[in-house]
């Protein structure tokens, strides 16, 4: 019983952190998710272009608002900021998918 409750205790504590550094970066004040803050490798760039053009098309105006706050040196309202409860990472699977292949083509390539 004593495991679980401390279990829960450093649960708490770590969301508490994440939530803080969350919220404390910049990317959340202008409305942009993290996946919107990836270095654009060929990885990345290729596991945009595979995006379904509704996700991409948010993709594209939470990166031109973002562009447009910055450049005017402002940042959203505190409440149309971007939560970490809803910042989803969308990119990954396409990630990982693009990173699969590479990795079947490799070892391919060996043979």
């Amino acid at each position: 019983m004593a495991v679980a409750a401390k279990k829960v205790a450093v649960t708490v504590w770590k969301m508490t952190l994440a939530k803080w550094a969350y919220n404390k970066s910049y990317f959340p004040s202008l409305g942009m998710m993290r996946d919107d803050c990836l270095y654009e490798t060929d990885v990345v760039q290729e596991a945009i272009k595979r995006l379904p053009n509704n996700v991409y098309d948010a993709r594209q105006f939470r990166m031109s608002r973002a562009i447009s706050l910055s450049g005017c040196k402002d940042t959203l309202p505190k409440d149309e900021w971007t939560k970490l409860e809803e910042d989803e990472l969308y990119l990954q699977p396409y990630i990982a998918e693009v990173e699969r292949e590479r990795d079947i083509k490799r070892e391919w390539n060996k043979q």
